[in-house]
This record gives C-alpha cells, structure tokens and sequence, in this order.
C-alpha cells in the first residue's frame, strides 16, 4: 500500500519538482505552490486519495459517488479533505478523484491526486496543491477545470458528481 509519509523518503523513486511553467504563463496567484512529485510507476488516482483521505470506498473513481451514499456525508460544496468526485465521461472512462487541501474561494480551489495527465509521464505524478475553478453557470461546482501547467491556462472542463466528507455517517451520528 502506498503511504503518503514514505514520499519524503523518496522509497518510491520520486523527486519533488515545482511545476516548470512557461515564461508567458498567465499563472493564477492560486497555483504559487503548485508542484508535483514524480513517481517511478503511475498510482492510480483512488487508492492514493483513499491514504490521503481516509475516506474507505474501494472500486473505479467513477463509482465512489453512488458507493459512498449511507456511508460518509457528502454534497455539492466543497471541504478540506473531501474528495472531489468527477464523473465518468468518453474521456474519464473510469471518472477520477482529487482531494481537497484547501478552499480558496466560492469558485476555487486546490487539490492533491494521482494518474491526471494526458500521457504516462504526465499521469506518472502525484499532484499537490493543483488549483481547481469551478465554471459551472450556477456556480454549483458541477462543472470544474483544473490548472494545466505545462500549457499555463485552466484545461477541459469536467463534470462533477459531488464531494465526499471524510466523516463517515455513524461517526456523525455519535457526536
């Protein structure tokens, strides 16, 4: 199982880099701390949000959403530590899944996650600090972009299926 405190041991052949933009980026001030460790063999995106979350749903990133109803708290806003939940699409036959580190805004965010790219080298990285903007019309995080560094501006949108809240139901119930 991987585990979040080995990445500074670098046992699993991985090296922090700052994200490398180019000269005429028009870098949001959100992605200041972007950066990204390299890794010797792409993670998959579920089980490395599931170490960083603690958030137990097991199976495809697209199926976490239906999975987790009954089982964790979850909605349409974003929290730190909840997991962003994109649905499955022609171009996330699997969906995906990103944990939230931090909310900057009614509109922005950041993220960490695993395997998000559009080649190997690129989904062989584990991605910190990532901003997110949400573009939906309702201003509802239905529909998201994420901030591409290689090419300096924000990339395709996505739909979302929600947030899930790492505070599993029965804990909440006992409070």
């Amino acid at each position: 199982m991987f585990l979040l405190n080995n990445c500074g041991h670098n046992q699993y052949n991985t090296a922090d880099y700052q994200s490398p933009l180019p000269a005429h980026s028009n870098q949001p001030p959100e992605a200041a701390n972007y950066n990204h460790v390299v890794i010797a063999a792409i993670i998959q995106c579920v089980p490395y949000a599931r170490d960083v979350s603690g958030v137990q749903i097991y199976g495809d990133a697209w199926t976490w959403w239906d999975k987790s109803k009954g089982r964790y708290l979850r909605g349409k806003q974003p929290q730190e530590m909840s997991v962003l939940v994109l649905s499955k699409t022609a171009r996330l036959k699997l969906g995906h899944i990103a944990v939230v580190t931090k909310v900057l805004g009614p509109r922005q965010l950041l993220v960490t996650h695993a395997n998000w790219g559009i080649n190997y080298d690129e989904r062989a990285k584990i991605r910190h600090n990532m901003p997110v903007m949400d573009v939906s019309a309702k201003n509802d995080w239905s529909v998201v972009r994420f901030w591409n560094p290689t090419t300096g501006v924000y990339g395709n949108e996505y739909k979302v299926s929600g947030f899930i809240y790492n505070t599993p139901i029965t804990q909440q119930a006992s409070r």
